[in-house]
């Protein structure tokens, strides 16, 4: 069984809806710095770093103990960001650990890696959470995946995925995608070397360059919750709040 897992958080300081995002200040501590402790507390991660392209969020991480990592200019993703750090590493399994979910549970992280940590055939690995509301089904910001019977995904989709046609049972109506990603490093090089798909660029969903390309994706279904996501100052203003309740 793998033991050494490494989470990587990808920080890039310009934002156009957000300028200076990993740095915004919630409840006295860079948010840079919430999202790091979230992921250093987790039991099956053995090491945490920072990926950046900024002197100034460096020096931050840098600032309160944590370790960074200066990448290139040129990445077009945070998938490519990790990718750079990640050829200079030896672990097997990479976290790629969002820079705006400051309340991270721990729990959703195990959930991801769990898999990879079972199963040495699997190449990647990410997590799903149940929608039981139409606006939710029909919001192109949450990202809808539809599964196999062994858990592997069959699509993604900012489109309302499967289409529904009333109440179930149990009141879920699909499933929204987290986007926290294990990786087997191996893949993950490979991974970034494969150019855009169509799907991909149509859906503007990178993981659905792996399913173009033939490999798997496990989809583990959690209980355990991002927390606020933090892409605007209105979600920063409401993160502000949480962390002071």
């Amino acid at each position: 069984m793998v033991s050494d897992v490494i989470a990587i958080i990808p920080a890039r300081y310009e934002s156009t809806r957000l300028p200076g995002k990993p740095l915004a200040d919630i409840a006295g501590k860079p948010m840079i710095q919430h999202v790091y402790e979230r992921a250093a507390a987790v039991r099956s991660i053995a090491r945490v770093i920072v990926a950046t392209d900024d002197a100034r969020i460096q020096k931050t991480v840098q600032g309160f103990g944590g370790e960074a990592f200066m990448t290139g200019t040129q990445h077009v993703s945070g998938t490519d960001r990790i990718a750079e750090v990640a050829r200079t590493l030896d672990a097997e399994i990479l976290v790629n650990v969002q820079g705006d979910l400051p309340f991270l549970e721990a729990g959703m992280v195990d959930d991801a890696i769990g898999e990879l940590r079972a199963d040495d055939s699997l190449p990647m690995s990410t997590v799903k959470t149940v929608i039981r509301d139409a606006e939710a089904m029909n919001n192109p910001n949450v990202v809808k995946v539809v599964t196999n019977r062994d858990g592997d995904a069959l699509y993604f989709s900012r489109s309302p995925l499967p289409y529904w046609r009333g109440v179930t049972d149990d009141g879920v109506m699909g499933y929204k995608h987290l986007g926290l990603y294990g990786y087997r490093r191996d893949f993950l090089l490979r991974f970034t070397e494969l150019q855009p798909t169509p799907l991909e660029l149509a859906e503007k969903l990178e993981q659905l360059r792996a399913l173009e390309f033939g490999y798997r994706i496990r989809v583990v279904e959690t209980v355990a919750g991002l927390g606020v996501e933090v892409d605007t100052p209105e979600d920063l203003e409401r993160a502000r709040r949480v962390a002071a309740s």
